[in-house]
């Protein structure tokens, strides 16, 4: 009989060996206009600037300077789509990060368009994964994000980044709060994950995530 940590340990293990091979940069888009066409499936990363999305794909791959980072926010303007091996059909989205005030009026709106227009019309858009700042928890302006979601017909998941660079009990109440939020939106996935893009903690994890998503898109 199999139990749930056997199906948990070959998640995490398929997970390791799909992202342990050569990922890619593949396109930038500043439009829906200019998005590649839909096929592989998809799963972005959507976030406040200055979360960590870019880190947090470079320690999903493994690979330092996969995606762009920087200590400045706003810098991410376009949807970065990366692709790994052949016959893994799969892609990762990098969103430009929403919430920037520093920026001018009119590119925050651009982005936040975008942005939108992107979670409500990609078919190929299996899953957002929504980033929390660990040390701040959930804002206002997240909650506008979630509320697209929630319109929409892609599932989502809260993602807790820097959770390195917080106390293990805060931690542990920071999750508890993030996931009574999510009662509210029921179109959320219930389960949120706590990462550090330093550490590695949790990066198995949404490893093992994505594999389920592309198992259960296949059958």
């Amino acid at each position: 009989m199999t139990t749930s940590a056997d199906a948990d340990d070959r998640l995490i293990e398929k997970g390791r060996k799909l992202f342990a091979q050569a990922w890619r940069f593949t396109h930038a888009s500043p439009s829906i206009e200019s998005l590649p066409p839909m096929g592989a499936i998809e799963v972005a990363f959507a976030g406040r600037s200055n979360v960590g999305k870019s880190s947090l794909i470079n320690a999903l791959t493994g690979q330092n300077a996969l995606a762009r980072t920087s200590h400045t926010p706003g810098r991410t303007q376009e949807l970065i789509f990366f692709e790994g091996p052949e016959h893994a059909p799969l892609r990762l989205v990098d969103m430009p990060g929403y919430g920037y005030a520093a920026a001018a009026k009119t590119k925050v709106a651009s982005w936040t368009e975008l942005i939108h227009k992107f979670l409500l019309g990609r078919a190929s858009l299996a899953r957002v994964y929504v980033l929390i700042d660990a040390r701040h928890g959930l804002k206002e302006v997240d909650q506008e994000i979630l509320k697209t979601l929630d319109r929409s017909a892609v599932s989502y998941q809260l993602v807790l980044t820097k959770a390195d660079q917080i106390k293990p009990a805060e931690l542990a109440s920071r999750i508890a709060e993030t996931a009574a939020a999510l009662a509210k939106h029921p179109a959320a996935f219930p389960q949120v994950l706590a990462t550090s893009s330093r550490s590695g903690t949790g990066m198995p994890e949404l490893r093992a995530a994505m594999v389920r998503l592309l198992e259960e898109r296949s059958t």
